[in-house]
């Protein structure tokens, strides 16, 4: 049954506070490094919640597991609906973070070069940029909030150096701009080379008309990936002046111009639901996912292996007395498996080991892309596990102005906590089956679709644990869900 929705304050669904249960509290000595340096920012939730200190205290109790949702009176663009909840007991506090915002693409001054600290002006002005983000952090919150904070920031601003070839979507991007960042192409000269062989290398009229068309889809992609880069440089960079503990898995997407753009780092998921059709917008990157990646650079810098793992992959671990007999494998070349002898370097611990969630890089992190943590070490070692762990994300492009949609079709994106226990087809029909339960009008069913799932996913607290409807173990990890109606511009007018 829908659980009504509060006017005065966000939805909180879940037992009271038991008597005398254990408070985490929530300040800045939560999110205070051992090296004593100040947290970049103080633990928090998105700040579209709303939330007041008792409610930020309460959303901490593993106990209930309380849900947040949207206030009635306090929409967020397109309507968009969001539901979080806390893990069992994993990590003291909640590590996934959430943003959605909008902001306007508007060509640089020269003075806006360091400005993602900057609000918009809210003048209204330029090109309007939708965006919304999970970062589902791990080994600490410091990550993840940060990259709430900053991350839509880098895009529009990236997208601000381009913002002339954006209001001129019809012209392919030049090749080249000038130095101060305005068009330049090259010019061929009239009747250059009109008799000589176009085909010959060595010609440089030939060669003008060999160069690539650039989309300006792909350019807006590739701007997007350059700003994970550099939020991941920036993390790196205040790490020396502020305390910004673990990393996160980072899920985008910006609807620019018409275009959805997702931009996926780690194992979150967004999925596309439409006239009950699901259209996967993210790809999971799990050790297993990128085995050959991880493989070819272990293979080529063996170095960063700590002469204590090898690049190879084998069925199970080898045992000393195997050395000399053959045994299955597989390499950074392989999609199959073959046998190889067994040799005393084979003895080393494998790079990827485990199968499945239980999958790790080095024995210790199940994601093999996202922001942050830039100090992960091999357990008791000096090994660094970042220089397998990527921030580039990979970016699926959607365009909304191909299709006509109808106030049912929606994208949700959330952290695995969501999908860990829900698949892509569970979810399409739970929230096709609610929303068509709801009144076509109201502001809030996007918010209790996104409740719903959520609800569905962390189940009910029994003896053995939170558990699903048919007794299988529910979600025990921190859950955050967008539910973003795809006709959302045209619900708001």
């Amino acid at each position: 049954m829908i659980s009504k929705v509060k006017n005065a304050m966000s939805t909180l669904v879940g037992g009271m506070i038991p008597h005398g249960h254990h408070q985490h509290g929530s300040g800045n000595a939560q999110n205070s490094g051992s090296d004593g340096l100040p947290p970049r920012f103080a633990y928090s939730r998105p700040e579209f919640l709303d939330l007041t200190p008792e409610l930020l205290q309460y959303s901490t109790e593993h106990a209930s597991r309380p849900v947040l949702t949207l206030k009635r009176d306090s929409r967020l663009p397109w309507r968009t609906g969001y539901a979080e909840v806390i893990n069992a007991g994993k990590s003291m506090l909640n590590e996934d973070q959430a943003s959605c915002e909008l902001l306007y693409v508007k060509k640089n001054s020269g003075k806006q070069r360091n400005s993602t600290l900057l609000e918009d002006n809210g003048d209204g002005t330029g090109i309007p940029l939708h965006f919304w983000g999970v970062f589902d952090g791990h080994a600490g919150s410091g990550a993840a909030i940060m990259a709430s904070k900053l991350l839509h920031r880098l895009i529009r601003d990236r997208l601000c150096d381009i913002a002339h070839l954006l209001e001129n979507p019809d012209a392919a991007p030049p090749i080249c701009l000038t130095k101060n960042g305005s068009p330049y192409q090259l010019e061929v000269k009239k009747g250059a080379a009109v008799e000589e062989d176009p085909d010959s290398p060595v010609d440089p009229a030939a060669r003008f008309h060999m160069e690539k068309v650039i989309s300006l889809e792909s350019l807006v992609m590739g701007t997007i990936e350059n700003a994970f880069k550099q939020m991941d440089d920036l993390i790196e960079k205040e790490k020396a002046s502020y305390s910004i503990s673990g990393g996160c898995c980072a899920l985008a997407a910006v609807h620019l111009m018409g275009k959805l753009y997702v931009a996926n780092a780690g194992d979150s998921r967004a999925i596309i639901i439409r006239n009950d059709e699901v259209i996967p917008m993210s790809s999971e990157f799990t050790p297993e996912s990128e085995r050959r990646r991880l493989q070819y650079l272990g293979f080529l810098r063996p170095e960063l292996l700590g002469n204590e793992f090898t690049h190879i992959e084998f069925p199970r671990r080898i045992q000393h007395k195997e050395l000399g007999k053959k045994m299955l494998f597989r390499d950074h070349t392989m999609a199959g498996w073959a046998y190889k002898t067994i040799v005393e370097e084979d003895l080393k611990f494998p790079l990827i080991y485990g199968e499945g969630k239980k999958a790790r890089v080095m024995a210790t992190i199940g994601v093999t892309r996202g922001l942050g943590d830039h100090d992960l070490k091999v357990y008791n070692s000096n090994i660094h596990i970042k220089p397998f762990l990527s921030c580039c994300p990979e970016v699926k492009v959607y365009n909304l102005e191909d299709y006509k949609h109808g106030p049912d079709d929606v994208m949700v994106m959330g952290t695995d906590g969501l999908w860990d226990v829900t698949t892509d087809r569970e979810v399409a029909d739970a929230v096709t089956g609610f929303l068509s339960c709801c009144e076509p009008n109201d502001p809030m069913r996007y918010t209790l679709a996104a409740q719903d799932l959520l609800m569905r996913s962390r189940g009910v607290l029994k003896e053995r644990g939170w558990r699903l409807p048919n007794d299988r173990l529910g979600s025990g990890d921190d859950i955050t869900v967008f539910v973003i109606p795809l006709a959302g511009q045209k619900l708001e007018t």
